[in-house]
């Protein structure tokens, strides 16, 4: 089974300072953000990525730019409008202590699934849900079917965007994505089956990543149980690169 790698973009003035970028162009990242972009490329650097998707806004493809650096030439950075930070309409631009008192507001925290957000491009957030996990599933078929079954990619994209993309491989309703913390510059780990998704990390700011090589050998009988969970908890990733089914 392929793995991708969800990494939100490092962090932005917008994301220091508190306020909604939303699709506002030209938010890139600030000095610290770039240091958390370069920190990630080191730390991704010893795994052997097939291919690397993008979120169209600065942040994200700058953040996908210094992961792929030197390999620039082989490695394409491809683009995909699915993966965009929600449209947040009205609100996006203003301060998030501003936006704490609008009424909206607890809704999307209490109940999520219900929101649209005001003004003509606003977007329900169920809306951005669809299509980032349709992208995702997509992405993820195409990278399997040209690089192979232990292919390992990175979609770089938004927190709200991740959180989404992880509550449903969690199998949990929108209504509780709140739960879910992606900080700048996390990576977060999931390997789709034909059943089910198998959520290995989440919201990874710093852990050691030689778990995410794949395999240098696939025995046979792995791939028929590639779906199925290990009863007992099994031996750990060290122990078993792939461990379903192990």
């Amino acid at each position: 089974m392929t793995t991708v790698l969800l990494v939100r973009h490092g962090r932005t003035i917008a994301n220091a300072t508190a306020v909604l970028a939303g699709w506002t162009p030209g938010v890139t990242l600030d000095e610290t953000g770039q240091a958390q972009a370069a920190k990630l490329a080191e730390r991704l650097s010893v795994v052997p990525l097939s291919a690397v998707v993008a979120s169209p806004l600065e942040r994200c493809q700058q953040t996908a730019q210094a992961v792929v650096g030197d390999q620039a030439g082989e490695l394409k950075i491809h683009t995909d409008d699915r993966l965009g930070e929600c449209r947040y309409g009205d609100w996006t631009g203003r301060p998030i202590k501003e936006l704490a008192k609008d009424p909206l507001w607890k809704v999307v925290q209490q109940h999520p699934s219900a929101v649209v957000f005001p003004g003509l491009e606003g977007e329900a957030l169920a809306a951005t849900q669809a299509r980032a996990v349709a992208a995702i599933r997509e992405w993820d078929v195409r990278v399997r079917e040209e690089h192979g079954p232990d292919a390992v990619w990175m979609a770089c994209s938004h927190g709200d965007v991740i959180k989404s993309v992880l509550a449903d491989a969690l199998g949990q309703h929108l209504d509780l994505f709140q739960r879910i913390v992606v900080d700048p510059c996390s990576v977060s780990v999931v390997r789709y089956t034909e059943t089910r998704p198998f959520v290995v990390r989440m919201n990874d700011t710093g852990g050691d990543v030689s778990a995410l090589l794949p395999p240098k050998k696939r025995r046979r009988k792995t791939r028929a149980h590639e779906s199925d969970a290990v009863v007992g908890g099994g031996a750990g990733a060290e122990a078993t690169p792939r461990p379903a089914g192990q």
